[in-house]
Parts: C-alpha cells; sequence; structure tokens
C-alpha cells in the first residue's frame, strides 16, 4: 500500500484533471448516471477511495450527505478545497486504506461508493475484506457501486496506452484469459490488479451482496480515445450527444463485458 499511497500522493492533481479530458468523462457520467438510477435519492454516503473529490461534489451537489475516505492526504486536501470553494461541506474526512473501515459502526451508510481500491488490492482476501466491511457499514436495502479494472477492456486500452507489453505474441492471450493479472509498481503506475467481470461478480456475490446489475463504464466508446478527443475538438455538440448515449447503453450487454472500468451495482 505504500507504492500506491506515494503514487496518489504525488498525482493528487493529476487525478482530479483525469476525469475532465474528453474520454474519462465518459466514465464520470456513466458513473454519475448510475448513481442517479440506483442510489436512495437521500441519505448518507461514504466515498471510499474517493480521491480528490470528484464523484463526492457531485454527490453534495444532489444534496446527499458524504464521507470521503482515501489513502492519499494530498488527494483529500484537495478535495477539502475544491468541495469548500463551491460552498460545500463534507461531513468528514478520514485519511484511510479502504482496509481501514473498522472506524465506521454498523449500517451507518445509506449508499456506499468504491470506485478505485479494488484496482490496487493483489490478494482476494484483501478485497473480500474491503467487501464485507462496506456491506456491514451498508444499512439494510442500502446501495454500494463497486468498480473493476477489466482485463478485456484493458486489452483494447492496449493500443493507445502500453502496446511495447505484446511484443510477445503470447501476452494476449493472457489477458483474454487473465481472471487475475497483477502488476507491481515496477510493472505498471503503481500496483494494480485486472479481472474479469466472471469473477469481479463473483468476488461481491461471496461477500454477500445481491447483485442488481453492471455496467461497462465507457460503454459503446471504449478503446476510442483519439476518435472520441476528434470529436470533442472538431463537433463538440455531436460529443455531446455521444457521452449522453454512452451513459445511457452503459449496462447492454453487448458493450459492458469489454470496457476498462466495470462498475457493479448491488444490494444488502
Amino acid at each position: 500500500m505504500d507504492d500506491v499511497k506515494r503514487y496518489y500522493d504525488e498525482n493528487a492533481e493529476r487525478e482530479w484533471n483525469r476525469l475532465n479530458n474528453p474520454y474519462s468523462k465518459i466514465e464520470f457520467n456513466s458513473t454519475i448516471y448510475l448513481i442517479e438510477k440506483y442510489f436512495p435519492k437521500t441519505g448518507h454516503v461514504l466515498d471510499v477511495g474517493s480521491g480528490p473529490g470528484r464523484y463526492s461534489l457531485e454527490l453534495l451537489k444532489k444534496g446527499y450527505k458524504v464521507s470521503l475516505l482515501d489513502i492519499s492526504k494530498n488527494e483529500l486536501t484537495i478535495a477539502k478545497r475544491k468541495i469548500q470553494d463551491q460552498g460545500y461541506t463534507a461531513e468528514s474526512y478520514h485519511c484511510k486504506s479502504a482496509l481501514e473501515l473498522e472506524c465506521f459502526e454498523d449500517e451507518s451508510f445509506d449508499s456506499v461508493l468504491i470506485m478505485g481500491p479494488l484496482y490496487h488490492l493483489h490478494s482476494e482476501e484483501d478485497r473480500n475484506k474491503v467487501l464485507t466491511e462496506s456491506k456491514r457499514i451498508l444499512k439494510e436495502g442500502g446501495t454500494a457501486i463497486i468498480s473493476y479494472i477489466n482485463t478485456w477492456g484493458t486489452l483494447k486500452a492496449s493500443v493507445r496506452e502500453f502496446p511495447d507489453s505484446f511484443e510477445e505474441i503470447d501476452h494476449f492471450d493472457k489477458y483474454i484469459k487473465g481472471d487475475y493479472l497483477k502488476f507491481s509498481s515496477e510493472e505498471s503506475f503503481t500496483d494494480v490488479f485486472f479481472t474479469t467481470p466472471k469473477i469481479a461478480l463473483q468476488e461481491v456475490k461471496k461477500a454477500g451482496f445481491n447483485l442488481i446489475s453492471y455496467a461497462g463504464a465507457e460503454s459503446f466508446l471504449s478503446g476510442l480515445n483519439i476518435q472520441i478527443v476528434n470529436l470533442y475538438t472538431y463537433m463538440p455538440k455531436i460529443y455531446e450527444n455521444y457521452l449522453e448515449k454512452a451513459s445511457e447503453y452503459c449496462e447492454l450487454p453487448q458493450y459492458r463485458d469489454a470496457t476498462e472500468h466495470l462498475h457493479i451495482i448491488v444490494k444488502k
């Protein structure tokens, strides 16, 4: 976890800006779409792995009471500043790992958002701890959105982001079969974990959650980074149309299994 903490401390401002770029905004808008569709309309939300507070701020704007938890002190500093600058107040800020949810009482949240922590936990035991603790602190009938990095979607993204990794042709098979792909900070931007939708769904069910739905955050636009930037630059109105429909279609089975970010919606 030290490597993960170091990475986010050093890249805190970049993480705030990441969801502003035309391609990452697809992920952001799809997540907001799912929050609006599945979260109760009011209540207290815990944003686990909140980063610099992009989703927390949107939740506050919608009238939720929000607590933020993140491993990076620098990320939380940005979150607090951004939230206060727009005239909002969060319930609390916790500089902790997602593995330290024992500080929260049973059934103390109406909803839980887990948008990043599972990307970095190599151990199934650790991921199960985050999931079971999240279920414990969730009220009966409460909703959670849980995100994984999808191996099949990263294979598409690799064309732009890391094609040199595929100099050995057998590496493609590792991604197609890759139920558990683990990379250290020497091999990737920090310690990361990729898995397939099948395994991710099994993990959340094993933790005792009831599956409601799941979605591919990038929808039918997954992997089209360059094309999306061009559309945003030269045809902004049409870009907005694509953005809207990508969110609307993010749960369709023909798209959701092949995007970089997999969002699983569950109830307790």
